[in-house]
């Protein structure tokens, strides 16, 4: 397969990964990059948040009602960066040829694999991690093994369809074998945090921290004092804290 790949400082994409670029911008004192990837379902897309001084790598995948816009993976790139961590956001091929429904879940692992090496490349030996919102932490648990991700950031994991708990998707966020950090709206109709935390409740590795009040989305009635801005705050903070555990246990 050959990709059409950046000009990222530290992306060597040779051997038949070859690279394309958006021009790069600044914005907020961080350089953006945009790369476009092909794969066997389409041209996929990376928008990469570099750290000046590098320490990790986030590498996000989107929901499958929506793209890297959504508010949490927006706040992870815009915060992040200037505390060590470049994130790396993913857009499915379905989503870059904008269709609007999404690939099924062997469509979607398959496309996020072949952008490996590309990530690979950006984090150069620094420790990966890897997750997404909703759809996009299901294929981050999948792959987890094939990705080397050091730990794994599930934002609203879907543990079963709306009003179908008997079709549990447990197994999926049981699989990575590396920490796990689950943020769970407590409104969540694709589980709540309660629910989450229950379920994985004496499994070692995986820590819940509940959005109070937050839906799917992580969006708050107004009567729960919880601000979107205070949500943001709180989804960066614990990424953050996550990613900075996960480098302190590999020193």
């Amino acid at each position: 397969m050959t990709a059409r790949a950046a000009e990222e400082p530290g992306i060597d994409l040779r051997a038949g990964r070859a690279a394309e670029s958006h021009p790069r911008e600044t914005i907020g004192g961080r350089e953006r990059t945009v790369v476009e990837i092909p794969t066997e379902h389409g041209l996929s897309r990376l928008t990469i948040d570099s750290a000046p001084e590098q320490r990790a790598v986030l590498w996000l995948g989107h929901g499958a009602g929506g793209g890297i816009e959504a508010r949490d993976l927006a706040a992870l790139a815009s915060r992040l960066p200037q505390r060590g961590v470049t994130v790396a956001r993913y857009e499915q091929p379905w989503r870059v040829a904008g269709k609007r429904i999404a690939s099924r879940p062997a469509a979607l692992d398959a496309a996020w694999l072949q952008t490996l090496p590309v990530v690979s490349e950006l984090a150069d030996g620094m420790p990966l991690l890897c997750g997404g919102r909703s759809a996009g932490a299901r294929v981050a648990c999948r792959t987890a093994a094939q990705t080397g991700a050091a730990g794994v950031v599930c934002l609203a994991f879907p543990l079963h369809p709306p009003g179908a708990p008997e079709k549990s998707r447990l197994s999926e966020l049981l699989e990575p074998e590396v920490p796990v950090l689950v943020l769970q709206g407590g409104r969540d109709t694709f589980g709540g945090a309660e629910l989450v935390a229950a379920e994985v409740r004496g499994v070692e590795g995986i820590r819940v921290i509940e959005v109070p009040d937050g839906d799917h989305s992580f969006a708050t009635r107004k009567s729960s004092g919880w601000s979107a801005e205070r949500v943001e705050d709180l989804v960066t903070e614990s990424v953050f804290a996550f990613a900075e555990g996960v480098l302190a246990a590999r020193d």
